[in-house]
């Protein structure tokens, strides 16, 4: 990662937008094609990895595309510092423009389809269950990124993060947020990809624990890192989903 610091910040800032615009601007549009709401996810998921590829594959060389502060803090703990890896001060630049991003795109997607532009999330994501999926997700996102690191294929990230994210829509209970920036934006619109700002707390938590159980996978697959080679780490996050960037 050879940008300048503030164009590295920048790149994750509009990145982080770009992923919950398309993420929250998918959702809305498609409760009000459908009240099927398998329907309404498929049309969410399938957003979100299109555009979830398209903006690592674009940003990825100038910042890596983490959009996610836990592949930020992931890549940062696994021994890469300063090295193809961010530096403690990129990740202190790096994780404040994640969120700033993911709430600002949130307020343009509301935007875009004529809702508030703020007003805190009612849908309720209060319960175990959907912790235990985000545990899950996250985990999964963490040994698929720093894996792709490992074996010298960071080429293959815009297509199998987009793809994992995708998957996790519909294998996991919470919807794979996976990304404590995308879950802070989405608290942001009361519409189908909102989560209420009382359920925030567990489901950064259990982020958290996943990304834990992540880096230990990581060490358990594929042992203690290896010298550092050219290139960056990709992605991330979500829906979910980004993980990313649902309900």
């Amino acid at each position: 990662m050879t940008a300048p610091l503030a164009r590295r910040a920048l790149a994750e800032a509009v990145g982080s937008a770009a992923l919950v615009a398309v993420v929250v601007g998918s959702g809305i549009q498609a409760t009000e094609l459908t009240r099927d709401v398998g329907v309404q996810l498929l049309a969410d998921s399938l957003a979100t990895v299109f555009g979830l590829g398209v903006l690592i594959a674009l940003l990825g060389p100038v910042s890596g595309a983490h959009f996610n502060p836990l592949v930020t803090l992931a890549a940062w703990a696994t021994g890469r510092r300063g090295k193809d890896g961010p530096t403690a001060r990129d990740v202190a630049v790096y994780v404040p423009a994640q969120i700033v991003g993911a709430v600002v795109g949130a307020i343009v997607a509301d935007a875009m389809f004529g809702e508030p532009l703020v007003q805190w999330s009612t849908r309720n994501r209060f319960a175990g269950h959907l912790w235990l999926g985000e545990v899950v997700a996250t985990a999964g996102l963490i040994l698929l990124v720093l894996g792709l690191a490992r074996t010298g294929r960071t080429h293959l990230g815009p297509v199998a993060v987009a793809s994992y994210i995708g998957a996790a829509y519909w294998f996991t209970s919470s919807t794979s947020f996976a990304n404590p920036a995308v879950t802070i934006g989405r608290t942001f619109t009361d519409t189908f990809a909102g989560i209420a700002p009382g359920s925030l707390g567990p489901f950064i938590a259990a982020q958290l624990v996943g990304a834990a159980l992540g880096l230990g996978l990581v060490l358990a697959v594929f042992g203690r890192p290896a010298p550092a080679q050219t290139g960056a780490v990709p992605l991330q996050g979500g829906p979910e989903l980004a993980a990313t960037t649902l309900p």
